[in-house]
């Protein structure tokens, strides 16, 4: 303690000096102090060790996150952190000038939105960074939703659509359960929720029997778009978002996308990096994705009536993957190959299926929308 004291009593007169600096240079010189004394530090190998502040401006929220808060609760977190302040740092990577969020998008939002509170910590966030190893997005997304798994809070929805995205990055169920800290049947769960090809894709996890090995073809029967009043009033639709009055359904055999292939497993001939680039050149051509949209929307009319009036849906992603399919033969199995894409043609590509969106719905007797509407549950999620 002796030593502690008079390690402190040495340094205080150079700490002094730190009044005489504005309020960015002082910060500036504070996180470079904390960040030199962790490298002494005996827990420098744990991103809380070195909590530093940065401008607001700088953190950027990540597109992936399955967490939501209810207004109450996040009217709940803005009067903590009014009254308390900030006793959680935002988790975040950084590479080069980049910070984005891993856990703490809320916190994020509440330092940025509420003026009161972005007054008082003068327009800078707290930060830590995540070990250098979760710097590929995968791994950012597996550690935003073991942070989310670890509160009890995360979308079932938006979950399935990270376990596909995972998926589609190679990844075994067997490691998503790994990381994610799931069960088997959970991911079996979620992988029915992304759509068909996803059902039983990988036999480590597939409980099934050959049903055609069991059964003839004439003991079933028949499924057809028709329901009959009380039918719709005794099962209430029992279908994702069936609240809806405007939602439209259509069993799969209708579906214009899934006879053209959109729900494939492979394309004989190419690869899968191959299908990616395919997918990912599919969005450079001028004009192309404009003029595959346009026959899209007035060709694949059960489809699009199945998938566009579904608001719980990306239905953003769903026309720039129907294009795709539409104009190349490319399932949407191939979707990751939009991480190929740089930031300005994938905005230029949201923007294209948007008006198309927009175009539909009016021609449809519905308003339009903005884009965060048209993305599932308002995330920041693009087309993949």
């Amino acid at each position: 303690m002796d030593k502690a004291k008079g390690f402190v009593d040495n340094i205080t007169g150079l700490f002094e000096q730190l009044d005489g600096y504005s309020l960015d240079e002082k910060v500036d010189a504070i996180n470079a102090i904390r960040q030199s004394l962790k490298q002494y530090s005996p827990f420098k190998d744990e991103p809380v060790d070195c909590v530093v502040w940065v401008k607001n401006k700088d953190v950027e929220a990540n597109d992936y996150n399955p967490n939501s808060v209810a207004p109450p609760e996040m009217e709940l977190l803005r009067l903590s952190i009014k009254n308390d302040g900030y006793t959680q740092p935002i988790v975040t990577w950084k590479d080069d000038d980049r910070i984005e969020v891993i856990d703490g998008f809320h916190r994020n939002r509440v330092g940025k939105e509420c003026d009161d509170i972005q007054q008082r910590i003068h327009g800078y966030l707290p930060i830590v960074v995540v070990n250098d190893k979760q710097t590929d997005k995968k791994n950012r997304i597996a550690s935003t939703i073991r942070h989310n798994r670890a509160r009890g809070k995360h979308k079932v929805e938006a979950m399935s659509d990270i376990v596909l995205e995972l998926k589609n990055r190679n990844w075994k169920n067997s490691r998503i359960c790994k990381e994610l800290g799931m069960e088997e049947d959970e991911v079996l769960r979620l992988c029915q929720i992304t759509g068909l090809e996803d059902l039983f894709k990988d036999e480590e996890f597939s409980k099934s029997w050959d049903i055609a090995d069991s059964y003839e073809d004439d003991e079933f029967e028949d499924i057809d778009d028709h329901i009959d009043l009380k039918e719709k009033e005794d099962n209430g639709f029992r279908t994702t978002n069936t609240s809806d009055e405007n939602r439209i359904f259509h069993t799969y055999d209708k579906w214009e996308c899934y006879k053209a292939g959109f729900y494939a497993t492979k394309v004989d001939g190419l690869k899968k990096d191959e299908c990616e680039q395919k997918f990912a050149d599919f969005f450079k051509g001028d004009g192309v994705f404009d003029a595959a949209l346009e026959k899209v929307t007035a060709e694949w009319v059960n489809s699009c009536e199945h998938y566009l009036t579904n608001t719980s849906m990306n239905r953003i992603a769903w026309l720039g993957q129907a294009a795709v399919c539409y104009c190349t033969g490319i399932p949407n199995k191939y979707s990751a190959g939009w991480f190929l894409l740089d930031e300005k043609t994938q905005n230029n590509a949201n923007g294209i299926a948007l008006k198309h969106l927009n175009k539909w719905l009016v021609n449809h007797d519905m308003p339009e929308i903005e884009l965060n509407e048209a993305l599932s549950h308002g995330r920041q999620v693009n087309i993949y």
